[in-house]
Formats: C-alpha cells, sequence, structure tokens
C-alpha cells in the first residue's frame, strides 16, 4: 500500500515543514504550514473515558478522529479514524519508557509499520519524566521509515505555549497527516 493509499481523503499535504502549537488553556491544538497558514486544528475531549481528539481543518470541517485503544493508557494504542470514509487508516502506538519514548507508526488494516518516532536522548528523556519541571525541557524526536531510515524531526521549542517545529525530509513512505496528527497526540497524552 502506498503513502497516497493512507492518505486521509479531506486534507492534502503538500509541504515538508509544519509547526505545531497547543493553547495555553487544554490540550487544543493548531496545525500550521510553512506559510503560516492554518491546516489543522485538534481538541482533546474532555471528560472521556478513552482520550479522543477531533481533528478539524481551516474551515472547521471534520477530517479525521483519534481515539484510544484503552482507558487513560499512556502506554497504549490511538486509532487514526477518516472522517470521511469512517476508515482507520493508521494506528499510533506508544511503548513508554523512562528513557525512551517510541511511537510506531502502523497501518490501519494490515497493521505494518510505516515509520517509528523517537525522542532523541536518553538522559534528557530520563531529567523530562523524573525530576520536578523537567517538562519544561523541549522534546525532539526523529522520525523514521519503516527500515529504520532518517525521513525528518519534531523539534520542541521552549516557549510559554508547547510548540513542535516539523520537518519531513522524505515522505515518500510515511503519511504526514499521521506525523502531524501524532505530535498533538504525543504532547497531550505525555502531559508534556
Amino acid at each position: 500500500m502506498s503513502t497516497a493509499d493512507r492518505q486521509l481523503s479531506a486534507i492534502d499535504l503538500g509541504g515538508n515543514r509544519y509547526t505545531v502549537e497547543q493553547s495555553l488553556i487544554r490540550n487544543k491544538y493548531k496545525a500550521y504550514d510553512e506559510n503560516g497558514n492554518v491546516i489543522l486544528r485538534a481538541k482533546q475531549k474532555l471528560f472521556k473515558m478513552k482520550e479522543e481528539f477531533p481533528f478539524v481543518d481551516a474551515e472547521g470541517n471534520e477530517v479525521f478522529t483519534v481515539k484510544a485503544g484503552g482507558i487513560m493508557d499512556v502506554a497504549g494504542n490511538y486509532a487514526i479514524i477518516d472522517a470521511q470514509t469512517g476508515e482507520q487508516v493508521a494506528v499510533l502506538d506508544n511503548d513508554y519508557s523512562l528513557f525512551q519514548d517510541t511511537w510506531t507508526i502502523r497501518d490501519g488494516q494490515t497493521e505494518a509499520k510505516l515509520a517509528e518516532i523517537n525522542s532523541r536522548g536518553a538522559a534528557v528523556t530520563l531529567v523530562r519524566n523524573l525530576v520536578p519541571f523537567g517538562e519544561i525541557i523541549p522534546h525532539k524526536y526523529e522520525i523514521t521509515d519503516q527500515q529504520g531510515i532518517h525521513v525528518g524531526n519534531i523539534d520542541g521549542q521552549l516557549s510559554l505555549k508547547d510548540r513542535y517545529d516539523i520537518s519531513i525530509d522524505d515522505a515518500s513512505n510515511v503519511p504526514k497527516e499521521v506525523v502531524i496528527a501524532a505530535a498533538m497526540v504525543i504532547d497531550a497524552i505525555q502531559g508534556n
């Protein structure tokens, strides 16, 4: 299955650089393209037994939803469901550790590994997880394809609002929409 087959039907991302920003209040996010245009917005639904994040485009049209597989599950899986077709496009699997945050992106139908998002630096991850106020240290992630080849980065920025710069150098086998959604979900789930 090619990346084109896994794209979400209501959105087409053409660039290679994106920015994700969290609101000062709640787990509410906006994703911008390299020209500063809003391309996606997401807001974590409150008071849900299972985590849920509906994503809308700049006009407010629902594009996809990310739903947790379990109840309040930090190390679990999150299905990305296309709002137009109702199909599960991808799954984000979290293998949480004090030393390494690893998120695997899997195909929603075949469960084949598409990409992996790994935190860079065990010492930084350990400090973020164990030291009081360690969460103010920005996260930095590397994105690799199914063979472990570097395809991009998610770099946290030190600011009042959580902010991530996403660069995707080669997305021929990695769905960009899923990477952007993953950046928002990772931030919300891990309480960054």
